[in-house]
């Protein structure tokens, strides 16, 4: 059957985002390339890798805080494609799959549980930036293709001060590769994949970097990436292997330097993202389970689901930005302005949804199975000004600003649902609930929101002696958000014009101290204060909640800032051969925002856990025992605890008590790989390599822990299913673990071929619970990929 969607989204007005920022450095300072280029990765040596996570050149082992960079070179090796393939060699981070272009980070276990699609004022806690550019969204992290980047770094703990507001768990940073002047180089890639009980996928990609005479350089880079499906769906909008997909675009640089002390480089980045279903196992659903009668009878399976219609999602993104550089006799003078337009849409198989409302007002068959497709469009935009200034004290101060302007519409489409609507509840009905909206779409809503937020900052260094240096910094912030919603249709509030406000200032402060015991040894700790911004919930859907779940969810209309101080003692060592980087830590988080389903409302609210925490350990380990072999290990072991009890009934429902686990982290995470390679000859290098995770069990939404498992009564008398008819499962999703390895040859003409096998043993890891009205209509996992073989080709010339 056809999927009807809804018109996009018209944006009325100025299309403007962007980031500024400018640096002050000292002459030696100047010299240093603060843009995470080429040439930082050609000073690295050995085990040492140059990151701008402090925006100042420096070793990974030099950072004062604990930070894991991963270069070029060890993503190849480790045949990562994706954040989350790159996640099994950082500890403390952790990745929830749900599709391409939807994961959700946490880092050190301070997670709120899982965003759902349909909560547009959510903010992130983890910041990711592309080289200075923030592109996270909540839960629409993007998937930027690594290919052609420098390194990607993971900074983990509070970094407000620097990257503000969203990085208050971390920051990961994709570091791309600039223009370089006077050389002609660039690389292609080709792979060819395929899933066991999927179908095929692949890739080409390609670089180039051209000089333009003496002054001049351009950087080209563009990539198309075919996703392979693997989840089969049954019914009128099913296939096989429905949630396939494709990902193309790429990026544009040009730099010019007419003399020593002027670097100008724009550039645009363009990528898009389809994807035709998503990673949904599910193990009821209300047209295909065991308890009908009337229909026949159905019991999903492994990577199985049921479809009236066919769904996709978009992900698409523009961003430009201009980096200048000017030398200024004893100062240098860097500022970095970008523009972004993001236009995410979701179109899901809501049928579910819609019909299990449908059989609570009575409706005969017929409408109860007509097809609903819920529309979600999200487009965002970005201005924000920043100056950061350094000099021979190592002080850096600065100021930013933000208006980002986001439009979010829900529509439900669902052809001839008025003509039953108006049978069963009465002529005109349909019109009367519709507020202007167009017929037969039970459900609509247009939220567009105004985010205005100002800061200033600052960060100093003072080297009390040769081996101790103590920094402090600090963020200040003013932040207002502006909400105006407008509902209509049966399931709608039936709003008009509602305007929600709300608003907040705060301060931030970090204090650092770094003892070099020894020329390969240093010491640090930290104090660190991080913020995620407040912001408005949407209505519930009141036409249907019922009586209870109304009154336990009705009263939560905004909620505050989010604030996390963090205690950390870390060491960082390095050898003749080894690095060791390790951190225990402690963070002490007040009104943690935390995602609830709010039950038969078939919504979702976000609201304040007065306190809370994580604790744990992180270390990463690598060495090289003998030529050829390289080894690492990383894992991390974290408490991640409430320490409130919310009152009353609210305890069962949502899982707030003392001692329970903060949802979608594991206590135990832990990974360990290995290479070999070794000469086949003058011109030929061969080599294995292998690597092994482990993710421990978590929870989705903190409400999971209670009453589980839990028996879900179903209470849709449908196609001869009795109301009574229940489903039960265990809502913990089990740890799980997965084996990659590959082989291949390397050529002195630059030409390599690796085979792989990822997920070796096929498991297939349940990544997040998926629920429908409360778990009435639907029930199912967000799963991970199966088995995967493929072939990868690279020529650098």
């Amino acid at each position: 059957m056809k999927v009807t969607t809804a018109p996009r989204t018209i944006l009325r007005g100025l299309l403007l985002a962007g980031t500024a920022s400018a640096f002050w450095a000292s002459p030696a300072l100047a010299q240093q390339n603060t843009s995470g280029s080429a040439d930082s990765a050609e000073s690295a040596s050995g085990n040492v890798i140059i990151v701008t996570a402090t925006k100042r050149d420096t070793t990974i082992q030099d950072v004062p805080f604990s930070i894991n960079a991963q270069t070029q070179e060890a993503i190849q090796k480790s045949g990562a494609v994706t954040l989350e393939d790159l996640s099994r060699n950082v500890a403390g981070l952790t990745i929830q799959n749900l599709g391409p272009g939807q994961s959700q980070v946490s880092v050190r276990g301070i997670s709120a549980g899982q965003v759902v699609r349909d909560q547009p004022g959510v903010k992130e806690q983890v910041g990711v930036y592309l080289d200075e550019t923030v592109v996270s969204l909540s839960l629409f992290t993007p998937d930027l293709d690594l290919f052609d980047l420098n390194r990607v770094e993971t900074l983990r703990g509070p970094q407000g001060t620097l990257f503000g507001s969203g990085s208050v768990g971390g920051t990961i940073r994709y570091i791309s590769n600039q223009p370089k002047l006077g050389a002609t180089e660039g690389h292609v890639e080709a792979n060819v994949n395929t899933i066991d009980g999927g179908n095929t996928g692949g890739s080409i990609k390609g670089a180039i970097n051209l000089p333009l005479g003496d002054i001049a350089a351009v950087r080209a880079v563009g990539y198309y990436t075919r996703y392979a499906g693997f989840v089969d769906a049954f019914g009128p909008g099913g296939g096989k292997n429905v949630n396939d997909g494709e990902r193309y675009g790429g990026r544009l640089a040009l730099t010019v330097e007419p003399s020593d002390n002027l670097s100008i480089t724009p550039r645009v980045v363009y990528q898009k993202i389809t994807a035709n279903g998503f990673n949904r196992q599910e193990t009821f659903n209300l047209f295909a389970n065991p308890f009908t009668t009337t229909r026949p009878p159905q019991q999903l399976g492994e990577r199985e689901q049921f479809l009236l219609l066919e769904e996709a999602f978009e992900d698409e993104t523009f961003i430009a930005d201009l980096t200048v550089r000017i030398g200024l006799g004893s100062l240098d003078l860097t500022s970095v302005t970008s523009y972004i337009n993001r236009d995410i849409l979701v179109s899901r198989d809501a049928s579910a949804l819609s019909g299990s409302v449908s059989v609570d007002l009575g409706f005969p068959e017929a409408g109860v199975l007509l097809p609903s497709n819920l529309v979600d469009t999200t487009f965002t935009q970005e201005i924000r000004l920043a100056s950061d200034y350094d000099g021979p004290f190592q002080w850096l101060i600065g100021g930013f600003y933000s208006d980002v302007q986001r439009d979010y519409l829900q529509r439900l489409p669902t052809p001839g649902y008025d003509a039953f609507t108006d049978a069963v509840l009465g002529a005109g009905t349909s019109a009367a609930v519709a507020n202007g909206f167009e017929a037969d779409s039970p459900f609509n809503s247009s939220l567009p929101f105004d985010i205005e937020q100002i800061a200033i900052f600052g960060e100093a260094s003072y080297e009390i002696t040769d081996k101790l240096t103590f920094t402090a910094g600090g963020r200040y912030y003013d932040f207002e958000e502006t909400r105006t919603i407008t509902t209509g249709g049966l399931f709608a509030n039936g709003d008009t014009g509602v305007v929600d406000r709300t608003a907040s200032t705060g301060f931030t402060p970090r204090f650092l101290l770094s003892y070099k015991a020894s020329p390969d040894v240093t010491i640090n700790a930290q104090a660190s204060q991080g913020f995620r911004l407040g912001g408005v919930n949407d209505p519930l859907n009141t036409p249907l909640c019922n009586a209870q779940d109304l009154a336990l969810f009705g009263g939560f209309q905004d909620y505050d800032d989010e604030k996390l101080w963090n205690y950390e003692v870390g060491v960082k060592t390095q050898g003749n051969g080894f690095t060791f980087n390790a951190a225990a830590f402690y963070n002490d988080i007040s009104n943690l925002q935390v995602t609830l389903d709010a039950g038969s409302c078939s919504s979702r609210i976000v609201f304040n856990v007065p306190d809370a925490h994580t604790a744990g350990v992180e270390a990463e380990l690598g060495f090289t025992p003998t030529k050829g072999l390289s080894l690492s290990l990383s894992g991390s072991l974290i408490e991640a605890e409430f320490d409130s009890t919310l009152p009353g009934a609210l305890t069962a429902v949502t899982g707030i008590r003392d001692g329970n686990r903060l949802p979608s982290v594991p206590k135990f995470q832990f990974s360990a790989s290995g290479s070999y390679e070794w000469d086949v000859g003058a011109s030929t290098t061969a080599f294995v390599a292998s690597s092994f995770q482990h993710v421990g069990s978590r929870f989705t939404q903190p409400s999971d822990q209670e009453n589980n498992p839990r028996t879900f009564v179903h209470g849709l008398p449908f196609a001869g299913m009795p109301a009574n008819a229940a489903t039960t499962i265990d809502l913990k999703l089990p740890d799980y673990q997965l084996v990659n390895i590959s082989a291949g040859v390397e050529l002195d003409g630059g030409l390599s071929l690796t085979a792989y096998v990822n997920n070796l043993f096929d498991e297939n890891p349940l990544l997040s619970f998926d629920r429908e009205r409360g778990g009435r209509a639907r029930l199912g996992f967000n799963i991970g990929q199966p088995r995967t073989f493929g072939v990868t080709a690279r020529q650098k010339f």
